[in-house]
């Protein structure tokens, strides 16, 4: 598979939105980045009066929580575990998805009805239901919660890059790759993976989209990690004090909603240039 070519760039480039929605989720990957460095205290340490409201005081411009924290702090640090769960998930669910729709579309057969059983089997269970089984079995951290959204997310991929292998694996160029004796690896590797991985990027990005909210969502009912901040848990404390103090859920909140907007707009920027005649 070769690098993006200056032509597909400047495709992506036409996407305004997608384009804006890059640059915002560059900027606040970098400023989660430099956390450590831009910020002297902890997200968890309280270094205020509770309760400031936005613009109350100048050292903190974000406000307070209940205990006292930096609003600010916590979003920049939230920022980073929400990041992270997003990308490691939709990779570890995408590689699956990969791996198990192309071995059941080139090798058909027995091995093409097991593992489509296996995926109807996860496809029955609420994903959000079996996310929550597994983090409650093991310890909450943000390995386990990786884990549990990436091995709960991939039917879909894998249903998409079965469909696109069976298509791609009944081309005129395969039967002439068989006729040459070339290995199965190299056939999947040089001349199926190629032609299926452009909708399986984009499904990325919608799975990258829904881990970010399933992490909050385990984060507010208190599955989260508990030694990390995440936007989820922000959210969360802030609830008993919704009707008084709104921002500390609020600001949160409307962290998760640009950020996975953004990631959506992404996605259809992507789709559009891999797909140039569709609409979005």
């Amino acid at each position: 598979m070769t690098s993006a070519s200056p032509t597909t760039w400047r495709r992506f480039a036409e996407h305004p939105a997608a384009v804006a929605s890059l640059v915002l989720l560059a900027l606040a990957a970098l400023w989660a980045a430099s956390a450590p460095w831009v910020f002297q205290e902890d997200a968890f340490a309280m270094v205020g009066q509770p309760f400031l409201w936005p613009g109350a005081d100048p050292r903190f411009p974000l406000g307070t929580d209940s205990f006292g924290r930096d609003i600010l702090v916590g979003l920049v640090y939230g920022a980073r575990v929400s990041l992270m769960v997003g990308l490691a998930a939709a990779g570890l669910s995408s590689a699956l998805g990969i791996a198990i729709g192309l071995a059941a579309g080139y090798f058909g057969g027995w091995v093409d009805h097991v593992l489509m059983r296996v995926t109807e089997l996860f496809q029955t269970m609420p994903s959000l239901i079996f996310v929550i089984t597994i983090v409650a079995i093991f310890k909450p951290t943000i390995t386990s919660i990786v884990l549990a959204i990436g091995l709960t997310s991939w039917p879909q991929t894998a249903r998409l890059i079965r469909a696109e292998t069976l298509r791609v694996r009944a081309s005129e160029y395969i039967a002439a790759a068989f006729a040459l004796g070339l290995s199965s690896p190299h056939i999947v590797w040089r001349h199926i993976l190629r032609n299926v991985i452009s909708p399986a990027i984009v499904t990325a990005t919608i799975l990258a989209g829904t881990a970010i909210l399933t992490e909050a969502g385990l984060a507010f009912l208190g599955l989260g990690d508990p030694n990390v901040m995440s936007w989820g848990s922000m959210v969360g404390a802030g609830r008993q004090v919704l009707r008084t103090a709104w921002y500390i859920t609020a600001i949160p909140g409307c962290a998760i909603v640009l950020t996975v907007a953004a990631i959506t707009a992404i996605g259809n920027g992507v789709s559009l240039v891999l797909n140039p005649n569709t609409d979005i």
